[in-house]
């Protein structure tokens, strides 16, 4: 699916942040929102964000580089999480991610080359009790191993 054009992206965005632009804190809100109608933040969104809440560019783009969540580029159809926080590297979870960016070929944040599935780390899913931990689409998956970790990956290249 083609990028929206730029015209596309403001009246989208504009729409979202006058809806958003009452809250108190509306920023991430805003880019919570933006990012769920089109897959991520697109950068001709900043300034359209930044000019409804009286903001710099620059604190709106610092404001979403800052979050690991929210994405410049397009995630793949489906996004694996693999748990990088401190309980789970204790349990295994630096194995659990070399595998994965050995058998997908990509780096963290990165996507494959067929668009199927983006890598991300992410520092800490409350599965801690259960490490190493992963989350597929939202879906959080506990006890990572070998096998567990192979399944995943069938899963999102299916």
């Amino acid at each position: 699916m083609a990028e929206p054009d730029a015209t596309e992206i403001e009246a989208r965005v504009r729409a979202i942040a006058a809806e958003l632009a009452p809250l108190e804190g509306p920023l991430l809100p805003i880019l919570h929102a933006v990012q769920a109608a089109c897959g991520h933040v697109p950068a001709a969104a900043l300034p359209v964000i930044a000019d409804v809440l009286n903001l710099s560019r620059a604190e709106v783009y610092g404001v979403m580089s800052f979050y690991h969540d929210f994405r410049a580029e397009p995630a793949g159809r489906k996004v694996l999480k693999i748990c990088r926080a401190e309980a789970c590297q204790a349990m295994g979870a630096d194995a659990v991610a070399a595998r994965a960016l050995a058998a997908l070929g990509v780096d963290w944040h990165g996507t494959t080359a067929d668009g199927a599935v983006t890598l991300e780390p992410v520092y800490c899913l409350g599965l801690c009790a259960c490490a190493p931990a992963a989350m597929i689409d939202g879906r959080v998956v506990g006890r990572v191993d070998d096998a567990r970790l192979d399944a995943l990956i069938d899963e999102v290249l299916a």
